[in-house]
């Protein structure tokens, strides 16, 4: 054979393209995902998978049954979901058409399978599923992907799993489903699982709320907090009051009527409620600009005016308006950092004091219950935050949930007394609190202390909030995000199941993963293990990395 010096020059260059290739990964690799944790979050209550690797239709078709399978709800949702996960691919590949050849899937239907018409949503609403995903061999009567669920609630986050499941690969340019057969039966461990978002200290506009909400369906969180005002600004509209959101920053930081119904609808299609809050007597005083008379005086301007039936007729209509907008059945009256010294040295206040001889401290609670009692005769269950409980926990009334935040041991007291509860501990599940890392919000417990079971029955469950003073549009979401879906996993998985062996690495590589697939959904989750969170990466790296 003769020698050809071209071709061994060709050959050399591509042997040292591919050493250099090689080096390159070699240097710049990331550790495989460890094959032993399921990347599904938050975890399911039951689960078993297999070792074989299903492909998936581009052309993926949905099939109902069920007496509640034909909801647009769920036909939104497998539109929403099937644009995420074939967010890739659409249809037969370039080079397939190029070659006429046509590719054959494991899984080209997804079967859903609703056995309730009930659309209402309401706390404690059944979001349990079972998900089986095989390949279709043609002797299963399952079918190849099935969800079935007894709302379309439990079927929303079916299809959030089911998601999760389905990954793009980049060699094949395909969906495939690893580790099948899948076979899920899941549901929530509390009923209330919360985001808070102040939309007082700051502005969001509503495509902004509209997009954290989305992203809270991500993580099967199910009730957005709406903190709507506080003492900076008044931003709602309210007809019966018109003159109340001329306490917004502008008039172009404002939400109408309209808005808030629109707020309320795109979250009910996605399984969670709304839960408003006015917060009184304290936060208030953006009510006075719009309505002076509201403050006890000029250099009184919270709480408000105890001693005015004005007041409690402004509160009346303002709870009368949002009954007609937001229908869940928990409305948040607040009631926290209530400093009545200036009510004691305000002489009408005062001489109203005297004459009913009752102390600021009596009036605090006064205002409180007769707040509570406008709420529960519009229907309305009250959440308060911890401080009426801890004030005069026996003067509230016995339907009132408490709401903790300050610390630790309130949700025991509250429960020991019969009270409903929610966790918020300050020191944990507080997002602007930038210091509190992953595995703190991960370990938080909203049943620590309390050991009898038809007390832990007490406790709805949790929520984060994220409070507005440094947080807006341009930092929100990587303030929420990933430890927002730290609690979330607290509050949906099992607590045997996350609360054993080391963290860093039955959870943390996981959280990396689902802190990645909220980027590749367009959601600014910060990186997991910053030093403080919503902080940018110290340097160049893999997002499973950071």
């Amino acid at each position: 054979m003769l020698f050809d010096p071209f071709k061994s020059h060709f050959l050399f260059l591509i042997l040292s393209l591919s050493l250099c290739v090689s080096q390159t990964l070699a240097l710049n690799s990331v550790p495989e995902p460890d094959a032993s944790l399921t990347y599904l979050w938050p975890l399911p209550s039951e689960f078993t998978s297999g070792n074989r690797t299903l492909s998936v239709d581009p052309d993926l078709s949905l099939a109902v049954a069920g007496i509640g399978g034909n909801s647009a709800i769920v036909r939104a949702a497998f539109d929403r979901y099937r644009a995420i996960i074939f967010k890739h691919t659409s249809g037969i590949s370039i080079f397939s058409r190029f070659t006429g050849r046509s590719s054959v899937y494991d899984i080209s239907k997804l079967k859903i399978i609703v056995n309730s018409d009930n659309e209402e949503l309401q706390l404690g609403v059944d979001e349990s599923y079972t998900l089986f995903v095989s390949k279709n061999d043609g002797k299963s009567i399952t079918g190849e992907a099935t969800i079935e669920a007894n709302t379309v609630y439990g079927a929303l986050r079916g299809l959030e799993t089911f998601s999760q499941l389905c990954s793009f690969d980049y060699g094949t340019k395909s969906v495939q489903v690893y580790k099948a057969p899948w076979y899920i039966r899941d549901k929530p461990r509390f009923a209330f699982r919360g985001l808070l978002l102040d939309t007082s200290r700051h502005y969001f506009p509503i495509d902004v709320i509209k997009q954290i909400i989305e992203s809270m369906s991500y993580a099967k969180l199910n009730v957005f907090h709406w903190h709507i005002i506080d003492e900076e600004a008044f931003p709602l509209e309210v007809p019966a009051y018109p003159k109340l959101w001329k306490g917004s920053y502008t008039k172009w930081e404002r939400y109408t009527v309209e808005d808030a119904y629109e707020i309320v609808n795109f979250a009910k299609v996605r399984g969670i409620n709304v839960m408003a809050e006015i917060d009184v007597p304290g936060h208030a005083e953006s009510w006075g600009t719009g309505y002076p008379n509201l403050w006890p005086s000029t250099s009184c301007r919270e709480p408000l005016d105890v001693t005015k039936n004005f007041t409690f007729d402004v509160i009346s209509g303002i709870l009368t308006d949002m009954r007609k907008i937001f229908p869940f059945e928990l409305f948040h009256l607040g009631g926290d950092e209530v400093n009545t010294d200036c009510w004691s040295t305000t002489p009408h206040v005062k001489q109203w004091l005297q004459d009913r001889n009752m102390t600021a401290k009596d009036a605090y609670k006064y205002f409180v219950l007769k707040a509570q009692e406008i709420a529960i005769s519009k229907n309305w269950t009250p959440v308060n935050w911890e401080e009426t409980f801890n004030t005069f926990a026996e003067n509230l009334n016995p339907r009132t949930v408490v709401h903790n935040w300050l610390g630790a041991g309130v949700c025991p007291k509250a429960v020991a007394k019969g009270f409903k509860c929610i966790f918020s501990n300050q020191g944990f599940w507080y997002l602007d609190h930038l210091d509190v890392p992953w595995n703190e919000v991960y370990t938080a417990e909203p049943l620590e202390g309390i050991n009898d079971s038809s007390k832990q029955e007490l406790v709805l469950g949790g929520e984060v909030c994220m409070w507005g003073e440094t947080a807006d549009t341009s930092d929100v979401q990587q303030t929420i995000w990933p430890r927002a879906a730290a609690a979330a996993e607290r509050m949906w998985s099992r607590r045997d199941a996350i609360s054993t062996g080391n963290i860093t690495l039955t959870a943390l590589p996981r959280l990396h993963y689902f802190r990645c697939l909220l980027n590749r959904r367009g959601v600014q989750a910060a990186p997991v293990t910053n030093k403080y969170a919503r902080g940018p990466p110290t340097g160049a790296g893999s997002c499973y990395e950071q």
